[in-house]
Protein backbone atom coordinates (compact mmCIF):
# COMPACT_ATOMS: atom_id res chain seq x y z
CA UNK A 1 0.00 0.00 0.00
CA UNK A 2 1.30 3.48 -0.91
CA UNK A 3 2.52 5.41 2.11
CA UNK A 4 0.79 8.33 3.74
CA UNK A 5 2.53 11.68 4.07
CA UNK A 6 1.69 15.25 5.06
CA UNK A 7 2.54 18.33 3.01
CA UNK A 8 2.54 21.77 4.63
CA UNK A 9 2.79 25.32 3.27
CA UNK A 10 3.76 27.34 6.35
CA UNK A 11 4.06 31.04 5.67
CA UNK A 12 4.35 34.18 7.76
CA UNK A 13 0.64 34.63 8.42
CA UNK A 14 -1.02 31.28 7.76
CA UNK A 15 -0.52 27.56 7.43
CA UNK A 16 -2.08 25.06 5.05
CA UNK A 17 -1.76 21.29 5.42
CA UNK A 18 -2.70 18.35 3.21
CA UNK A 19 -2.85 14.66 4.11
CA UNK A 20 -1.99 12.42 1.16
CA UNK A 21 -2.19 8.74 0.40
CA UNK A 22 0.06 8.44 -2.61
CA UNK A 23 -1.27 11.00 -5.11
CA UNK A 24 -4.70 11.25 -3.44
CA UNK A 25 -5.48 14.09 -1.04
CA UNK A 26 -7.49 12.63 1.82
CA UNK A 27 -8.04 15.85 3.77
CA UNK A 28 -6.82 19.45 4.00
CA UNK A 29 -6.72 21.95 6.87
CA UNK A 30 -5.89 25.61 7.36
CA UNK A 31 -4.67 27.67 10.30
CA UNK A 32 -3.88 31.34 10.92
CA UNK A 33 -0.85 30.27 12.98
CA UNK A 34 1.78 31.54 10.55
CA UNK A 35 5.34 31.67 11.87
CA UNK A 36 4.88 35.32 12.91
CA UNK A 37 1.52 34.58 14.59
CA UNK A 38 2.22 31.65 16.90
CA UNK A 39 0.83 33.56 19.92
CA UNK A 40 3.28 31.99 22.34
CA UNK A 41 2.88 28.43 21.07
CA UNK A 42 5.85 26.43 19.89
CA UNK A 43 6.00 25.30 16.25
CA UNK A 44 5.85 21.71 17.52
CA UNK A 45 2.57 22.42 19.30
CA UNK A 46 1.04 24.11 16.26
CA UNK A 47 2.08 21.22 14.02
CA UNK A 48 0.57 18.73 16.46
CA UNK A 49 -2.72 20.65 16.48
CA UNK A 50 -3.03 21.03 12.74
CA UNK A 51 -2.15 17.36 12.07
CA UNK A 52 -4.20 15.90 14.91
CA UNK A 53 -5.34 12.33 14.12
CA UNK A 54 -3.37 12.41 10.88
CA UNK A 55 -0.09 10.86 11.84
CA UNK A 56 1.85 8.46 13.93
CA UNK A 57 5.61 8.61 14.30
CA UNK A 58 6.13 6.96 10.92
CA UNK A 59 4.12 9.50 8.88
CA UNK A 60 6.55 11.93 7.25
CA UNK A 61 5.81 15.66 7.24
CA UNK A 62 7.41 17.89 4.60
CA UNK A 63 7.10 21.65 5.01
CA UNK A 64 7.95 24.63 2.79
CA UNK A 65 7.85 28.39 3.18
CA UNK A 66 8.82 30.83 5.91
CA UNK A 67 8.85 27.99 8.46
CA UNK A 68 12.44 27.50 7.26
CA UNK A 69 13.45 31.17 7.56
CA UNK A 70 15.27 32.99 10.35
CA UNK A 71 11.86 33.86 11.87
CA UNK A 72 10.55 30.30 11.53
CA UNK A 73 11.04 26.96 13.25
CA UNK A 74 14.62 26.36 12.12
CA UNK A 75 16.72 27.84 9.32
CA UNK A 76 16.74 25.57 6.28
CA UNK A 77 19.81 26.79 4.36
CA UNK A 78 19.50 28.41 0.96
CA UNK A 79 20.88 26.37 -1.92
CA UNK A 80 22.99 28.52 -4.26
CA UNK A 81 22.00 28.52 -7.93
CA UNK A 82 22.68 27.10 -10.38
CA UNK A 83 21.04 24.20 -8.59
CA UNK A 84 19.57 20.95 -9.87
CA UNK A 85 15.85 20.57 -9.23
CA UNK A 86 16.63 17.20 -7.64
CA UNK A 87 18.88 18.87 -5.04
CA UNK A 88 15.89 20.60 -3.44
CA UNK A 89 14.45 17.30 -2.24
CA UNK A 90 17.85 15.88 -1.32
CA UNK A 91 18.88 18.58 1.15
CA UNK A 92 16.01 18.74 3.63
CA UNK A 93 16.42 20.09 7.18
CA UNK A 94 15.18 17.85 9.99
CA UNK A 95 13.23 19.46 12.85
CA UNK A 96 11.90 16.29 14.47
CA UNK A 97 11.12 12.65 13.95
CA UNK A 98 10.18 12.40 10.25
CA UNK A 99 9.53 16.17 10.05
CA UNK A 100 11.44 18.05 7.36
CA UNK A 101 11.78 21.58 5.92
CA UNK A 102 12.56 22.22 2.24
CA UNK A 103 15.51 24.57 1.56
CA UNK A 104 15.22 27.92 -0.17
CA UNK A 105 17.32 29.13 -3.09
CA UNK A 106 19.76 32.04 -3.34
CA UNK A 107 21.87 34.01 -5.77
CA UNK A 108 24.93 35.92 -4.56
CA UNK A 109 26.89 37.71 -7.27
CA UNK A 110 28.10 41.26 -7.70
CA UNK A 111 25.23 41.93 -10.12
CA UNK A 112 22.49 40.01 -8.30
CA UNK A 113 21.74 39.18 -4.67
CA UNK A 114 18.48 37.29 -4.25
CA UNK A 115 16.69 34.74 -2.09
CA UNK A 116 13.47 32.76 -2.38
CA UNK A 117 11.65 30.53 0.07
CA UNK A 118 8.45 28.71 -0.88
CA UNK A 119 8.62 29.49 -4.59
CA UNK A 120 11.23 26.75 -5.12
CA UNK A 121 8.52 24.22 -4.26
CA UNK A 122 6.16 25.79 -6.81
CA UNK A 123 8.97 25.57 -9.36
CA UNK A 124 9.30 21.84 -8.79
CA UNK A 125 5.64 21.39 -9.63
CA UNK A 126 5.49 23.91 -12.47
CA UNK A 127 8.36 22.34 -14.38
CA UNK A 128 6.50 19.00 -14.51
CA UNK A 129 3.18 20.60 -15.48
CA UNK A 130 4.41 23.27 -17.90
CA UNK A 131 8.15 23.06 -18.67
CA UNK A 132 9.60 26.45 -19.63
CA UNK A 133 12.83 28.38 -19.82
CA UNK A 134 11.41 31.24 -17.71
CA UNK A 135 8.91 31.02 -14.84
CA UNK A 136 7.25 34.25 -13.74
CA UNK A 137 5.75 33.98 -10.26
CA UNK A 138 3.66 37.10 -9.46
CA UNK A 139 2.84 38.09 -5.91
CA UNK A 140 3.95 40.53 -3.25
CA UNK A 141 7.51 39.89 -4.47
CA UNK A 142 7.40 38.59 -8.04
CA UNK A 143 10.08 36.07 -8.99
CA UNK A 144 11.50 35.71 -12.51
CA UNK A 145 13.34 32.39 -12.77
CA UNK A 146 15.55 31.12 -15.58
CA UNK A 147 15.74 27.33 -15.78
CA UNK A 148 16.05 24.33 -18.05
CA UNK A 149 14.74 20.81 -17.63
CA UNK A 150 17.39 19.95 -15.04
CA UNK A 151 18.59 23.12 -13.32
CA UNK A 152 17.55 26.50 -11.97
CA UNK A 153 20.13 28.92 -13.34
CA UNK A 154 19.21 32.38 -12.07
CA UNK A 155 16.36 34.47 -10.69
CA UNK A 156 15.36 38.04 -9.95
CA UNK A 157 12.80 39.52 -7.56
CA UNK A 158 10.57 42.53 -8.24
CA UNK A 159 8.63 44.09 -5.33
CA UNK A 160 5.68 45.02 -7.55
CA UNK A 161 2.88 43.86 -5.25
CA UNK A 162 4.41 45.37 -2.13
CA UNK A 163 5.17 48.65 -3.89
CA UNK A 164 1.55 48.90 -5.06
CA UNK A 165 0.36 48.38 -1.48
CA UNK A 166 2.84 50.85 0.04
CA UNK A 167 2.09 53.59 -2.46
CA UNK A 168 -1.66 53.29 -1.93
CA UNK A 169 -1.63 52.87 1.86
CA UNK A 170 1.45 54.75 3.06
CA UNK A 171 2.27 57.49 0.54
CA UNK A 172 0.84 60.69 -0.83
CA UNK A 173 -0.16 58.85 -4.01
CA UNK A 174 -2.98 57.08 -2.19
CA UNK A 175 -3.80 59.65 0.49
CA UNK A 176 -7.54 60.28 0.88
CA UNK A 177 -8.68 57.98 -1.89
CA UNK A 178 -12.04 56.21 -1.78
CA UNK A 179 -12.46 52.45 -2.03
CA UNK A 180 -11.02 51.31 -5.37
CA UNK A 181 -13.30 50.25 -8.20
CA UNK A 182 -12.52 47.57 -10.75
CA UNK A 183 -11.62 49.24 -14.03
CA UNK A 184 -10.13 47.24 -16.91
CA UNK A 185 -9.79 50.51 -18.81
CA UNK A 186 -7.70 52.17 -16.10
CA UNK A 187 -5.53 49.06 -15.75
CA UNK A 188 -4.97 48.94 -19.52
CA UNK A 189 -4.07 52.64 -19.59
CA UNK A 190 -1.54 52.16 -16.79
CA UNK A 191 -0.16 49.06 -18.50
CA UNK A 192 0.39 50.96 -21.73
CA UNK A 193 2.20 53.74 -19.87
CA UNK A 194 4.39 51.34 -17.87
CA UNK A 195 5.44 49.36 -20.95
CA UNK A 196 6.19 52.51 -22.95
CA UNK A 197 8.16 54.15 -20.11
CA UNK A 198 9.35 51.46 -17.70
CA UNK A 199 11.50 53.91 -15.70
CA UNK A 200 8.49 54.65 -13.50
CA UNK A 201 10.03 56.73 -10.70
CA UNK A 202 9.24 60.07 -12.39
CA UNK A 203 5.71 58.88 -13.15
CA UNK A 204 4.61 57.93 -9.64
CA UNK A 205 3.82 61.45 -8.51
CA UNK A 206 1.98 61.99 -11.78
CA UNK A 207 -0.52 59.34 -10.61
CA UNK A 208 -1.42 61.61 -7.71
CA UNK A 209 -1.41 64.73 -9.86
CA UNK A 210 -3.72 63.05 -12.37
CA UNK A 211 -6.46 62.42 -9.82
CA UNK A 212 -5.94 65.81 -8.13
CA UNK A 213 -6.42 67.51 -11.50
CA UNK A 214 -9.41 65.32 -12.36
CA UNK A 215 -7.96 63.46 -15.36
CA UNK A 216 -7.97 60.12 -13.51
CA UNK A 217 -11.05 59.20 -11.44
CA UNK A 218 -9.99 58.77 -7.82
CA UNK A 219 -11.57 55.32 -7.50
CA UNK A 220 -9.50 54.14 -10.51
CA UNK A 221 -6.08 55.08 -9.12
CA UNK A 222 -5.40 51.58 -7.77
CA UNK A 223 -6.10 49.95 -11.13
CA UNK A 224 -4.04 52.48 -13.07
CA UNK A 225 -1.13 52.11 -10.64
CA UNK A 226 -1.33 48.31 -10.87
CA UNK A 227 -1.09 48.50 -14.64
CA UNK A 228 1.76 51.00 -14.49
CA UNK A 229 3.86 48.85 -12.15
CA UNK A 230 3.15 45.51 -13.86
CA UNK A 231 3.81 47.03 -17.27
CA UNK A 232 7.13 48.45 -16.11
CA UNK A 233 8.10 45.13 -14.53
CA UNK A 234 7.27 43.05 -17.59
CA UNK A 235 8.98 45.47 -19.98
CA UNK A 236 12.14 45.65 -17.85
CA UNK A 237 12.52 41.98 -16.93
CA UNK A 238 11.56 40.73 -20.39
CA UNK A 239 14.51 42.72 -21.68
CA UNK A 240 16.82 41.10 -19.11
CA UNK A 241 15.51 37.63 -19.95
CA UNK A 242 15.45 38.26 -23.70
CA UNK A 243 16.10 35.26 -25.88
CA UNK A 244 14.32 32.73 -23.66
CA UNK A 245 12.02 30.50 -25.64
CA UNK A 246 9.06 29.92 -23.34
CA UNK A 247 7.41 31.56 -20.32
CA UNK A 248 5.08 30.05 -17.74
CA UNK A 249 3.14 32.14 -15.24
CA UNK A 250 2.72 30.56 -11.80
CA UNK A 251 0.02 32.42 -9.89
CA UNK A 252 -3.63 32.67 -8.95
CA UNK A 253 -6.20 33.50 -11.59
CA UNK A 254 -6.41 37.26 -10.92
CA UNK A 255 -2.69 37.94 -11.17
CA UNK A 256 -2.33 35.51 -14.07
CA UNK A 257 -4.90 37.54 -16.01
CA UNK A 258 -3.07 40.82 -15.38
CA UNK A 259 0.37 39.47 -16.26
CA UNK A 260 -0.93 37.62 -19.31
CA UNK A 261 -2.37 40.92 -20.55
CA UNK A 262 1.01 42.58 -20.02
CA UNK A 263 2.88 39.88 -21.93
CA UNK A 264 0.39 39.99 -24.77
CA UNK A 265 0.95 43.75 -24.97
CA UNK A 266 4.65 43.15 -25.71
CA UNK A 267 3.84 40.37 -28.16
CA UNK A 268 4.62 37.34 -25.98
CA UNK A 269 2.37 34.32 -25.44
CA UNK A 270 2.63 32.64 -22.07
CA UNK A 271 1.48 29.40 -20.48
CA UNK A 272 -0.01 29.43 -16.97
CA UNK A 273 -0.15 27.12 -13.96
CA UNK A 274 -2.28 27.76 -10.89
CA UNK A 275 0.07 28.56 -8.00
CA UNK A 276 -1.60 26.16 -5.55
CA UNK A 277 -1.55 23.36 -8.11
CA UNK A 278 2.17 23.90 -8.72
CA UNK A 279 2.95 24.02 -5.00
CA UNK A 280 1.09 20.82 -4.19
CA UNK A 281 2.65 18.98 -7.13
CA UNK A 282 6.10 20.13 -6.03
CA UNK A 283 5.80 19.28 -2.36
CA UNK A 284 4.12 15.95 -3.18
CA UNK A 285 7.11 14.98 -5.31
CA UNK A 286 9.42 15.49 -2.31
CA UNK A 287 7.11 14.07 0.37
CA UNK A 288 6.26 11.03 -1.71
CA UNK A 289 9.98 10.27 -2.16
CA UNK A 290 10.58 10.68 1.59
CA UNK A 291 7.63 8.41 2.39
CA UNK A 292 8.92 5.67 0.14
Amino acid sequence: MTSRYIAIDWGSTNLRAWLYQGEQCLESRQSEAGVTRLNGKSPEAVLAEVTQNWRDGATPVVMAGMVGSNVGWKVAPYLPVPAHFSAIGEQLTSVGDNVWIIPGLCVSRDDNHNVMRGEETQLLGARTISPSSVYVMPGTHCKWVQADAQQIHDFRTVMTGELHHLLLKHSLVGAGLPEPATSPEAFAAGLERGIASPAVLPQLFEVRASHVLGTLPREQVSEFLSGLLIGAEVATLSEQFAGQQSITLVAGSSLTSRYRQAFHAIGRDVAAVEGDTAFQAGIRSIAHAVAN
